[in-house]
């Protein structure tokens, strides 16, 4: 029986317990938080990152959140953000920010289910993979203009590069 199969047959069909049903398959660390929150750790080729998805019944939407840590000089600050923004332009689904005060990249993104939608685990795992891609996409250009002194410009050419094959 597929995930999905597994909660189509069930009458309780919560957010989180269908991400906590993907954390256990694929063999993430994650904390039930809550019964409306769960907190992960996904292992990327660059790092680890601390992923949380939250569901708010009031607004109907299922929130995930992308962060790893970062804390560039803040002499290049200014243009972390201007790499934010044009990182943000390729993106689709979700978008980047920096919490300077917690030194935290973060990528956030919204599910909104209202009228009594139902995300399914299909769903739920293409968000959480695009966190991740998204993370490991940019990541470098991120690397590269806090402690490379590049230019954002420079940097997010490494990022739209298509890679193939692993070094």
């Amino acid at each position: 029986m597929s995930l999905a199969e597994h909660y189509y047959d069930s009458d309780d069909l919560h957010p989180i317990d269908i991400v906590e049903t993907l954390a256990e398959h694929n063999a993430w660390d994650f904390d039930r938080v809550g019964d409306d929150q769960i907190a992960m750790a996904v292992e990327g080729q660059w790092r680890t990152y601390s992923i949380t998805l939250a569901w708010s019944a009031m607004d109907e939407t299922l929130r995930l959140i992308c962060t790893f840590e970062m804390e560039p000089p803040e002499d290049r600050l200014s243009e972390i953000y201007e790499t934010l923004n044009a990182t943000n332009d390729h993106c689709w689904a979700g978008a980047f920010t920096y919490w300077n005060a917690q030194k935290l990249m973060v990528y956030r993104y919204g599910l909104v289910l209202t009228g009594g939608q139902m995300a399914g685990p299909e769903q739920i795992d293409a968000m959480i993979a695009a966190a991740v891609t998204s993370a490991e996409r940019y990541y470098p250009a991120f690397q590269l203009v806090a402690w490379g002194n590049r230019a954002p410009a420079d940097a997010m050419q490494i990022a739209m590069a298509e890679a193939y094959g692993r070094a």
